[in-house]
């Protein structure tokens, strides 16, 4: 055993006692730093988050069409009336103050297809169509068939969020797909007429007396393809025209059946009535039983609209008007049910003959 003096003891300890001092500065030293540290980290948080949300905003008010940081440039141009600011190819029209909820977008359903089948059956048909916007991750069933088509036809696709196909749908039920399309030509009276002659058959043509229901015009047209009418005539006022909502819901008929936008229907029936075309109208006070009237030959049926029925000038323009039997305790139809139960009386009158 080592024996130490008193004195080598307490130059010991005064040498342990030094490393302890120094050791406890070190830690002191290492939390201050690591104070520093957090607070820096702390900033640094604080500046991305600052920054994330600051993105954020951005990027919606991108997604609304508002554009910050062209305000001055817009108000200098259009004023603070963002009424008069031109259209663009989707119809967008900004309006209220810059920056803020009040833009609104507003598209014009005439120029959108929405859903799988329109879309798919708009490429079939060869119908111009500008751009096809389809959802990310899309990779499944009759979508690889749509790109397959456009990729044939050269059409720009383009693959978005599903989000910004929430805000472009009108329908909400775009089943990821929206279709930018010219607006539907609609033809003339002549060229449904001259359609039957192509096919050397007597004209069948469908007026419709005031429909203001999309569902029920894509409704009616989804039937009018499937019977074989040449055509259907519509009015230019108080009704319904070719728009996605009746795209979708005639689930790609649309495409078929040749539609003629008139500027008065009596008129219109009157010209029929010179061509040897018999004029139908449908009514619960007509004479005759839909299923007892001779319905073969050329003939044009009228369906009135949703809630009033046939006008009563376009009735007194009727050479005879038919009657669909009730039992219940409902004295009317659907307008589309209407439709198709007369035109496939009509199409099994045609076939008798």
């Amino acid at each position: 055993m080592v024996k130490v003096s008193y004195g080598e003891q307490n130059s010991f300890r005064k040498q342990n006692a030094g490393k302890s001092a120094k050791n406890a500065n070190k830690s002191k030293n290492y939390k201050k730093g690591t104070d520093a540290d957090r607070s820096k980290d702390g900033k640094r948080n604080i500046k991305r988050d600052i920054d994330r949300d600051r993105d954020r905003n951005r990027d919606r008010d991108r997604n609304k069409n508002i554009y910050i940081d062209r305000n001055d440039r817009e108000k200098n141009k259009f004023g603070n009336d963002y009424s008069n600011k031109p259209k663009g190819k989707t119809g967008i029209v900004i309006s209220g103050t810059p920056g803020k909820d009040s833009g609104k977008r507003i598209d014009k359903a005439e120029n959108t297809l929405e859903g799988r089948n329109p879309v798919i059956e708009a490429l079939k048909s060869g119908r111009s169509i500008d751009k096809i916007f389809i959802a990310k991750g899309e990779r499944e069933g009759s979508i690889v068939y749509l790109k397959a088509l456009a990729a044939e036809r050269k059409i720009v696709l383009e693959e978005v969020e599903i989000a910004k196909l929430d805000k472009m749908s009108i329908t909400g039920s775009h089943q990821g797909v929206i279709a930018y399309v010219p607006v539907k030509e609609y033809v003339e009276v002549d060229d449904i007429l001259e359609i039957a002659a192509l096919k050397h058959e007597q004209p069948f043509i469908l007026i419709l007396d005031g429909i203001t229901d999309p569902q029920n015009l894509g409704a009616i047209l989804r039937t009018a393809d499937a019977a074989g009418v040449h055509g259907v005539i519509i009015p230019k006022r108080r009704a319904v025209g070719l728009n996605a909502a009746v795209a979708k819901a005639s689930a790609g008929a649309i495409e078929y059946v040749p539609v003629a936008k008139v500027a008065n229907i009596t008129q219109t029936i009157e010209y029929l009535k010179q061509k040897n075309i018999w004029v139908a109208g449908t009514d619960f006070s007509g004479d005759k039983d839909f299923q007892e009237a001779d319905l073969s030959g050329a003939i044009a049926v009228v369906i009135g609209s949703e809630g009033e029925g046939m006008s009563r000038l376009v009735a007194e323009k009727c050479d005879f008007i038919v009657n669909i039997p009730m039992k219940g305790h409902i004295n009317s139809l659907n307008s589309s049910v209407a439709a198709a139960l007369v035109l496939y009386e009509v199409l099994k009158n045609r076939k008798a003959k």
